[in-house]
């Protein structure tokens, strides 16, 4: 799935990414970047809102996986399961989240039990970044579910 076509995809069926200005800054096998300005997600403090940067790393996350999905032609429900998020210090102007699989080796155990169970577990990880500095990580275990044929 080409940056554009994600970024699409995004704005039309998660209106948050809309309001936030998310754009879509690489979308490949091995990680998703996305992008988003200071201007619409910024507090009372004149920084990122904590909730819109936990919102980008999650969406990265997230987006890994369903490009991920969609280009091995699975069709799944993708949720998040539980994750954590540290910050480093405040974010004051536009940020990136930068996501890649936790142990890119369990990807294939990940679509295998997929197949198998119908359901399948796997973690992701995104840093987020002003101006190529580390402000922010993300740890997501996201769930799979096997799409049914009706």
């Amino acid at each position: 799935m080409q940056a554009a076509e994600l970024e699409t995809y995004l704005h039309d069926h998660i209106p948050l990414t809309r309001a936030m200005e998310v754009s879509v800054l690489s979308s490949g096998v091995e990680e998703v970047v996305l992008g988003a300005p200071l201007a619409p997600n910024i507090n009372h403090r004149d920084t990122v809102f904590g909730g819109s940067a936990a919102s980008l790393a999650t969406l990265a996350a997230w987006s890994l996986l369903f490009t991920r999905l969609r280009r091995e032609g699975v069709a799944s429900q993708l949720v998040i399961h539980r994750n954590t998020m540290e910050f480093g210090r405040p974010i004051t102007e536009a940020f990136e989240a930068r996501a890649v699989l936790d142990q890119p080796e369990a990807w294939a155990t990940f679509i295998r039990t997929l197949s198998r169970r119908a359901k399948a577990r796997i973690t992701v990880r995104s840093v987020l970044e002003q101006g190529g500095e580390v402000v922010g990580t993300f740890s997501g275990d996201f769930v799979a579910l096997r799409a049914v044929k009706t």
